[in-house]
């Protein structure tokens, strides 16, 4: 596996597109690992400090994804090196996606990610730029056919990711309007976790669960874990964060959910970040959710939460530990030795998989299709892990061996 992985981190990028802006000091790039069935996919994050590397590995990242969530084509990523709490980020992206119409046009489709909302930056930004969806290109480049056909499958789109969630079985609150693609990504981390037990033995019910981070990904997967009978006992955010080692409630997690300030965990008695950071590790628990920026576990981190009793870790975060390599570092391979990872290729595919979805024919858009399709796509992937080694630790490594195999 580890010479497939590193046959395939070393191959250049078949597309970079540089871009600096003209009126900040925002920089961005678009990488395309390759044009594998005619596109590429992947989202657009911004944050300060990102550089090219960061973008390359998740647009390789979002290449071994499509071997699980479908599409067949290939991995791309952009990245905006810029402040997003800064009042002109508006004003960047509007730039951004300017620039980078052309390629969103013929071969490249994007969405949300990092410090980008789907809904309120990238589809009404791209709109206004001509695009029908963010997703044209892969449309295009990918499925071609005819204006009908284009029509039918960029309609789908339009709807299913914009959708509202009224199903009271996948929305914490219908009134609310949250949509698919606010909640998707989250509801496919929980569910890859209680797959797992499911497949290799056990249940979600009763154990114990700390998440990191508390955005659209962190506290939708949270909620779902609370819904299947799971006890979060700790949350850690940028700004802080709570614990309860006997857990909280399904009732407690919904309105911290609900009363979360856009990505930012609101709560009374929140602790501060660096007293958290220093406690939340030896609480104790089964799972761990790590659904925050990428490259932020390390391994003493990892170590700790063993010691307390950790049996898996759902990469809701692209690339979530702290390794200098794309993939598979040493962090990541010690962590994939003690415990089960299931890798953010499968664990965060949801929005990917609900792309591939809505781009069939004649697709009928409801809640129960879309949820359940993603649902059905990580226990497939988890079986064929399962069929492939049945020990409860190197999931991530198996998984990797099986999707390389395919593109390699």
């Amino acid at each position: 596996m580890k010479n497939l992985l590193a046959q395939f981190e070393n191959e250049a990028p078949e597309i970079v597109f540089e871009w600096n802006d003209s009126e900040t000091p925002a920089k961005g790039w678009v990488v395309i690992n390759s044009l594998r069935g005619g596109a590429a996919g992947g989202g657009t994050r911004m944050r300060q400090g990102l550089d090219r590397r960061e973008v390359e590995s998740l647009a390789k990242t979002m290449e071994i994804k499509f071997t699980v969530a479908g599409p067949p084509i290939g991995g791309a990523k952009s990245g905006i090196d810029f402040d997003p709490s800064d009042p002109r980020k508006h004003e960047v992206l509007r730039r951004w996606y300017k620039a980078v119409t052309p390629l969103l046009k013929e071969y490249y489709g994007t969405g949300g990610d990092l410090n980008v909302d789907e809904m309120q930056d990238v589809v009404p930004i791209t709109e206004s730029h001509g695009l029908w969806h963010p997703q044209e290109g892969v449309v295009n480049g990918h499925f071609g056919g005819g204006t009908r056909e284009l029509i039918q499958r960029v309609g789908q789109l339009r709807e299913g990711v914009s959708k509202a969630v009224e199903d009271p079985r996948f929305t914490p609150d219908a009134l609310r309007r949250y949509t698919v693609a606010d909640l998707v990504t989250g509801w496919g981390v929980a569910e890859s976790v209680r797959h797992y037990y499911a497949t290799y033995g056990g249940d979600i019910t009763d154990k114990r669960v700390i998440v990191q981070g508390w955005g659209n990904v962190g506290a939708a997967a949270a909620y779902y874990a609370a819904q299947q009978g799971a006890r979060v006992v700790g949350v850690i955010d940028r700004n802080g964060g709570v614990v309860n080692p006997d857990g909280y409630n399904f009732f407690e997690i919904r309105e911290l959910f609900l009363a979360r300030d856009g990505n930012t965990l609101r709560a009374d008695g929140l602790v501060p970040f660096g007293d958290i950071n220093t406690t939340i590790w030896d609480t104790g628990a089964e799972i761990f959710l790590p659904c925050a920026a990428s490259r932020l576990v390390d391994q003493e981190q990892v170590d700790r939460l063993a010691a307390h009793g950790l049996e898996v870790i759902a990469s809701g975060a692209n690339v979530p530990f702290a390794d200098a390599e794309i993939f598979y570092g040493p962090v990541y391979e010690h962590a994939d030795h003690s415990v089960a990872v299931i890798p953010d290729f499968i664990a965060n595919c949801g929005m990917a998989r609900t792309y591939a979805l809505l781009m069939q024919n004649d697709l009928e858009i409801t809640d129960e299709a879309i949820f359940n399709d993603v649902s059905s796509t990580i226990a497939t992937a988890l079986r064929q892990c399962h069929a492939r080694s049945q020990a409860p630790v190197r999931v991530a490594g198996t998984a990797f061996e099986i999707a390389l195999n395919q593109l390699l």
